[in-house]
């Protein structure tokens, strides 16, 4: 259980890193910059948000099996990022398309870079929805077994997996069942808690719309 436990913390964390990172830099070309293509992308992004996990289980399986990545940890993180970007854009681009664009074309015109827009300006006052989105992503990616129990095995199950694991027809091993569920339920109410704040922070913000 306490192997499977880390496993679950090495493919939470990156994952929700990765996604808010890389979405929050989609979403901010997305909302401020202008280039071709840009609402075909918008389009595409969308479209995939209401593509389901189960579609891609057997295409993925394939391609990560000729990777060499299947049955691994990476894997698990590759498809959880690749699922978790589509929302992440979506979410934060709206949120960060409320900004007012004088503040910003004021920033540029003040001879600021849109590194320097994005990094000191965008991000402090998008915090409330960054929040928010790390809060669904480490929680999707906690408690996700389907993707988990195709995409690993032995000494790289997660958690969810290894409970799993644990169940059977003519009993169970009650200590380790305890054990596992407790593990599993105190990290995701740390998380949740510890971002209360800006999780209200950002409902606010979208009534107030």
């Amino acid at each position: 259980i306490i192997g499977s436990f880390w496993n679950t913390v090495v493919i939470a964390v990156p994952s929700t890193v990765l996604v808010v990172i890389l979405g929050a830099l989609a979403a901010y070309a997305f909302a401020f910059l202008e280039f071709r293509g840009r609402d075909w992308l918008l389009i595409v992004v969308i479209i995939l948000l209401a593509v389901p996990v189960q579609v891609a289980l057997i295409p993925l399986a394939r391609l990560f099996g000729a990777l060499g990545i299947f049955g691994s940890v990476s894997g698990v993180i590759l498809f959880h990022v690749a699922f978790g970007l589509p929302f992440a854009i979506f979410l934060l681009r709206n949120f960060f398309s409320q900004f007012p664009g004088e503040l910003l074309e004021a920033a540029r015109v003040d001879g600021a870079s849109e590194w320097s827009i994005f990094i000191r300006m965008v991000l402090p006052l998008g915090l409330p929805a960054i929040a928010s989105l790390a809060i669904f992503q480490f929680l999707w990616t906690w408690n996700d077994m389907l993707v988990a129990l195709i995409f690993t095995s032995g000494d790289s199950a997660p958690l969810t997996v290894a409970i799993q694991s644990q169940l059977r027809q003519f009993g169970s091993n009650i200590d380790v069942l305890s054990a596992g569920a407790f593990l599993s339920m105190i990290v995701p109410l740390i998380v949740f808690f510890a971002f209360q704040r800006y999780f209200v922070q950002a409902l606010l913000a979208g009534s107030q719309k």
